[in-house]
């Protein structure tokens, strides 16, 4: 659909024209999940449900659809199976660093959603912490 709608027509009269002519070329035969029901909402479903069950299903990670306050808690709930991945002290120590200023430039924000309750980490302690887990 790359031609430009003529002046004169209306978008609506325009759009179903292109369909017609999409529908006479075939180009809608044979598509993913054609005859088959649209999944059932509930009556509970949302866009942004829908939205997070996409990302879900196409295997990403849904905690970027998260508001930042809510990302940072999480990744700080999951700080100790992230940091035992990794092998380097050096490389915890840019991890925590790097949390630590998003939670300072979180706490820095003007509220928009759920407060972040959360403090910087002393990042020796956690790294002392990497340290006794690693051995």
């Amino acid at each position: 659909m790359t031609e430009r709608k003529p002046t004169g027509v209306s978008f609506e009269s325009w759009v179903d024209r292109q369909i017609s002519a999409a529908e006479a070329k075939g180009e809608f035969e044979d598509l993913p999940g054609a005859g088959k029901p649209l999944p059932k909402t509930g009556g509970k479903d949302t866009a942004l449900s829908w939205v997070v069950n996409k990302v879900r299903t196409e295997g990403h990670d849904v905690s970027a659809l998260l508001p930042p306050s809510l990302a940072i808690a999480k990744e700080l709930d999951d700080l100790p199976d992230t940091l035992a991945k990794v092998r380097r002290e050096a490389r915890v120590r840019e991890i925590v660093e790097d949390l630590n200023e998003r939670i300072r430039a979180e706490h820095r924000r003007p509220a928009g959603g759920p407060v972040l309750r959360a403090r910087p980490l002393d990042v020796d302690e956690v790294v002392a912490s990497w340290r006794e887990a690693a051995s």
